[in-house]
This record gives C-alpha cells, sequence and structure tokens, in this order.
C-alpha cells in the first residue's frame, strides 16, 4: 500500500506541476489563435461552464472540503484506492491545481477554447486531467466488472 500512496502523490505532483507551469505561459501573455481552436487567458470564477460563480470566495472552500473527503473516501474504501491509486493521484494533482488558482489568481485559470463547429467552454489541462482520472476509474470499473464475468 505504502508504494501506491508514493506513486499517487507522485502522479497529483507531476499533474500539478505541469498544470501550474503551463498556466503560468498564459498568465505571462502567451495566446495564439486558429480556425479550430486558440488559446488565451480567461479567469473562471466558478466552476465548468462558470456554474456556481454566484458562490464567490466560498466555492473555493466548498472545493476544498470536497477534495478532503474524495482523499478520505480513497483511504477508507482502501480497495478502491488500491484499483484507482493513479487515478486518485492524478484526479487531486488537478483538482489541487484548480484550488490555488482560486487563491493566488482569483479564479481558475483556463485557456483553451475549442471553436470549430461549436463554441466550447473555455478549460486547461486540470480540467482534462480530471475528466482523464474519471475515465480511467470509469474503465477500471468495465474492466473488473467483466473479468468477474467470465
Amino acid at each position: 500500500m505504502a508504494k501506491k500512496i508514493i506513486i499517487a502523490v507522485s502522479f497529483a505532483a507531476l499533474v500539478f506541476c505541469a498544470d501550474q507551469y503551463i498556466k503560468a505561459l498564459f498568465l505571462g501573455g502567451f495566446t495564439w489563435h486558429s480556425e479550430v481552436i486558440s488559446f488565451y487567458l480567461v479567469l473562471n470564477k466558478g466552476v465548468a461552464f462558470s456554474m456556481f460563480a454566484f458562490l464567490g470566495e466560498s466555492l473555493k472552500y466548498i472545493q476544498i472540503a470536497f477534495m478532503l473527503g474524495l482523499l478520505a473516501f480513497a483511504f477508507y474504501e482502501k480497495e478502491f484506492f488500491l484499483k484507482n491509486y493513479i487515478a486518485v493521484g492524478i484526479l487531486f494533482g488537478a483538482g489541487c491545481g484548480n484550488i490555488y488558482d482560486r487563491f493566488v489568481e482569483g479564479g481558475v485559470v483556463d485557456y483553451i477554447a475549442w471553436h470549430y463547429g461549436f463554441n466550447f467552454a473555455v478549460f486547461n489541462f486540470a480540467d482534462m486531467m480530471i475528466n482523464f482520472a474519471v475515465f480511467l476509474i470509469i474503465l477500471n470499473m468495465i474492466l473488473a466488472k467483466r473479468k468477474k464475468r467470465s
């Protein structure tokens, strides 16, 4: 178990550092535009699609409570953690990256805007890693269910 905790923490640190490095580029003024995708700085005061922006400063504390709840669940449900330790690490690092932005920048630093065929919400690397971690957890659940049937 200790080895998996170290690996999870390593993934969390890697995702957090990569996220903050990329965000620093955009905070420094980087932009780029094409017909398909654009990269430019947006401070998101809410969560996905700017929902819950009306919660203001309390949103970051709600997210901290949510992250602590996730961590408690992962360690309380040891079997879940052991099956998903990489995904938990990725999820925790990405979540912490977005929460950190709220304290330092006053909102989440978003910068990827898809606009080919339709306009999508502006998002960031941490958001992609959160979705990837959830995908990994769901994939692990599906594979475990299939293995159980066999």
